[in-house]
C-alpha cells in the first residue's frame, strides 16, 4: 500500500494536480532535475494560452487577444455598418424604411419632384403627399404609378403601397381623420 503522507518529489502517487509521479530510488541531482521537469510541465499545461470565445451582443462569437494581421471580425469597422447590423438584429427594417421615405424625400422621388411636394404621414403603407399646388397635385396624381415604383426602388417594396396626394388647402373643420361631431368650436375666431 502506498503511503500518502509523501510528497510527490519524494516518490508518492500523483498529486490532484495532475503532476507527473517522480520515480522511486532517485536522490540528490536526480531527483532535483524530475521536480524541476514537473514543474515545468505543470506550469507549460496551465500557462498555454486558450482561445476561449465569449458571447457578444447579438449572439455573435467574440475572440480574445491580438488580431494580428489581415481582416478580423475584431478590428474597427466603419459606423454604417455597425448601424446596418444593429438595424437587422433588432428588425428596425421597416420603420428605417418609412424614415427614409420622409428624410431622403428629395433622393427618393427626385429633386424636381420634391420641390414641389412634400410627405405628411405614412399609416398602414399609405403615404400622404401635400403638393405645393393643385396644378402639382395633378400632375403628382398622373405620376402616381411610377412614383410608387421609385419608392419601392429606392426603400424597398411595400413599405409604401398606396398614395394619397392632394393640394394646399385651408384646415378644415367638418372633415379630416380625426373629426368631432357636433357644432364644434363657435368663439375661436371672436
Amino acid at each position: 500500500m502506498p503511503d500518502e503522507s509523501k510528497h510527490p518529489a519524494e516518490g508518492g502517487d500523483r498529486t490532484p494536480g495532475g503532476t507527473p509521479e517522480v520515480p522511486e530510488g532517485v536522490s540528490g541531482p536526480e531527483l532535483a532535475r524530475a521536480v524541476l521537469d514537473a514543474a515545468k510541465a505543470r506550469r507549460a499545461t496551465a500557462a498555454r494560452p486558450r482561445r476561449r470565445t465569449t458571447d457578444g451582443a447579438g449572439g455573435e462569437r467574440r475572440l480574445r487577444g491580438y488580431s494580428g494581421p489581415g481582416p478580423d471580425p475584431r478590428d474597427p469597422q466603419p459606423l454604417g455598418a455597425v448601424l446596418n447590423r444593429l438595424v437587422k438584429a433588432r428588425g428596425w427594417q421597416q420603420p428605417a424604411a418609412e424614415a427614409t421615405v420622409f428624410g431622403a424625400w428629395e433622393r427618393v422621388v427626385g429633386p424636381e419632384v420634391a420641390q414641389h411636394s412634400r410627405p405628411v404621414k405614412l399609416e398602414n403603407g399609405e403615404l400622404t403627399v401635400e403638393a405645393r399646388s393643385t396644378a402639382w397635385a395633378t400632375q403628382l396624381r398622373l405620376l402616381a404609378g411610377s412614383l410608387l415604383q421609385q419608392i419601392g426602388r429606392e426603400i424597398g417594396h411595400n413599405v409604401v403601397r398606396k398614395l394619397h396626394i392632394h393640394g394646399p388647402a385651408a384646415p378644415s373643420w367638418s372633415r379630416g381623420p380625426r373629426r368631432v361631431r357636433g357644432r364644434g368650436p363657435r368663439d375661436t375666431y371672436g
